[in-house]
């Protein structure tokens, strides 16, 4: 069984790998846009390598689930918008790499907590930072790859045995939400 999942995660991480392909020669790249591409890649692999780590056989499915989402959302709408980058290049909207970035991240904090996201929210915001840095995308098109990584996620992650803690912020004030599955 743990040959099957780590061949679906070591599938997926081709698949993000495959992100990193762009219009412009690969010399182009600077040290920020090089590192936040390979964090794009690197915290899906996290969130998997996490998986395979507590023997979570339903996190990974639904890791899967939450990251073909994050990828299905984001490409029609790359397509279906077909805004110009802010380098010339297309398909600006939304940020692919933001998307998967922050996918995993609420992956992470859904299915293990705030532990291991965390950090890994800190380095989606980075990869956000970089595609605006690197001429690829506008801030719009990072705010909504993030929004869209985020939402896919929450729709098919659920905590794994033991007690979750997340906190919300409203208008009217602050929330601590406590789930306990057994």
């Amino acid at each position: 069984m743990k040959k099957i999942h780590f061949r679906c995660l070591a599938a997926m991480w081709l698949l993000l790998a495959g992100l990193s392909g762009r219009s412009r020669p690969a010399y182009a790249a600077d040290g920020i846009e090089t590192a936040g591409t390979a964090l794009a890649a690197a915290l899906p692999a996290a969130a998997g390598g996490l998986c395979l780590l507590h023997e979570d056989r339903e996190g990974a499915v639904q890791l899967l689930e939450s990251t073909a989402l994050t990828l299905g959302v984001t490409y029609a709408l790359k397509y279906a918008i077909d805004e110009d980058r802010p380098d010339g290049g297309k398909h600006s909207f939304p940020s692919g790499h933001t998307s998967v970035s922050f996918s995993a991240a609420e992956f992470m904090r859904s299915r293990y907590g705030w532990n291991y996201a965390l950090p890994a929210y800190a380095l989606a915001g980075f990869v956000g930072y970089s595609r605006i840095e690197a001429d690829r995308h506008h801030m719009h098109d990072v705010l909504a790859g993030a929004a869209v990584g985020v939402f896919s996620s929450m729709l098919f992650t659920t905590p794994r045995n033991g007690l979750l803690v997340s906190a919300t912020a409203g208008d009217g004030g602050y929330a601590l939400h406590f789930t306990l599955t057994l």
